[in-house]
């Protein structure tokens, strides 16, 4: 019998005999589970795998210390490397890695048993399975494009993008048979039937609100499913080929009526500018010949003033002067030559000129009014 390489020549199964054989092993197991497992818990499966694992490397008789070999595999007895391939498949059925976002549905003797979420989990081999994985990140679905029928009997080809997550992997497995083909027909039909409560031209015009609309009546119909939709989005609406050419003959008649309703606009517009300006023209040109008339009677009034106000001073000048007797010299001179000018005008513009015997005599007109005047000066001072 080999040694163990434990350095001390004892067996590492308790007594002297070396590795068990098959039997023993079982019995091992069995004494092991039953003084472990008060619980049916899987963890318990943990305590078997040391046994297993040293049972088949210590029952290799043929492998000594001192002649090491790279061929020792071929001296392993068959039995025990069935059972090593047998204990590595088992920790490989028993212990499960689930990444994050995701999680394993477990079923024990076809029945639902546990959901087991991300990391390190252990299950029951040959008695429980993974019935289903499900992933709890949103996922994105195509629509296919299919034909709706509008309020006003327009048929249309609809396709879109529906975002959705599984938010109960209980429900998407057990609710439904298969839920991503259930959520997008769900879509489809929610479609067809919001898009036959409005008119072809409310599908364009309100498109947020359609896609609302679809997103509602599949959450509500989904939830057995637990199934939330997020959003639902339209990605391309095709009317048919006569009603794009109506529409394209309406936009071109609307573009036609809207140039029309603004060259008429901007003729009005024009016709009220002209109007305006030639009032506005009448309108200064009143003005401005009201303030000449204004400012020509003003001047002709002042200057009306001015000379009757130097004529009074005039007069009040020569007044003041015919006081004196030099003064009634000069006055007498003044109408002495006045006289003389007044018939050498009447003699010019008449060729028959009338006058009295004395008027040819200066001295005698001069003496004439001399004696006026003093006439006049005495019955003032009288």
């Amino acid at each position: 019998m080999a040694d163990s390489g434990n350095g001390d020549g004892r067996d590492p199964w308790g007594g002297d005999s070396g590795p068990p054989d098959i039997d023993e092993l079982f019995k091992i197991i069995k004494d092991r589970w039953s003084r472990s497992a008060i619980s049916f818990n899987p963890l318990n499966l943990l305590y078997l795998i040391p046994a297993l694992l040293a049972w088949a490397f210590l029952s290799i008789d043929t492998f000594q210390t001192e002649n090491l070999s790279m061929d020792f595999l071929s001296d392993v007895p068959f039995m025990q490397f069935i059972i090593l391939v047998f204990v590595i498949a088992l920790l490989r059925s028993v212990i499960k890695f689930i990444p994050q976002n995701t999680t394993y549905v477990i079923e024990r003797f076809g029945r639902y048993q546990s959901t087991k979420e991300a990391g390190l989990n252990v299950i029951l081999p040959f008695v429980d399975r993974v019935a289903a994985v499900r992933s709890l990140k949103e996922q994105a679905v195509d629509v296919p494009s299919q034909n709706a029928i509008t309020r006003d009997n327009i048929s249309l080809t609809v396709d879109g993008v529906l975002y959705f997550r599984v938010l109960d992997p209980f429900k998407a497995t057990y609710g439904v048979d298969d839920y991503l083909f259930a959520v997008t027909q769900l879509a489809q039909t929610t479609m067809r039937s919001e898009l036959g409560k409005m008119e072809l031209d409310r599908t364009f015009e309100e498109r947020d609100v359609l896609n609302t609309n679809i997103v509602s009546a599949i959450n509500e119909a989904s939830a057995p499913w637990g199934i939330q939709v997020l959003r639902y989005e339209i990605k391309d609406i095709v009317p048919p080929r006569s009603v794009m050419d109506a529409m394209e003959a309406q936009m071109k008649a609307e573009r036609v009526k809207r140039a029309q309703i603004l060259e008429s606009e901007g003729d009005r517009q024009a016709a009220i500018n002209r109007a305006q300006g030639a009032q506005q023209s009448v309108v200064l040109a009143a003005e401005a010949d009201r303030d000449e008339q204004v400012l020509r009677a003003e001047g002709e009034a002042n200057a009306i003033i001015a000379v009757a106000e130097a004529k009074a001073e005039a007069i009040r000048k020569i007044g003041a002067a015919a006081d004196t007797e030099m003064g009634q010299k000069a006055i007498q001179l003044d109408l002495a030559t006045k006289a003389i000018e007044a018939k050498h005008a009447i003699a010019r513009d008449s060729s028959v000129v009338l006058l009295p015997d004395s008027a040819t005599d200066v001295s005698s007109v001069v003496a004439q009014v001399t004696s006026i005047i003093k006439s006049i000066n005495n019955r003032n001072s009288s």
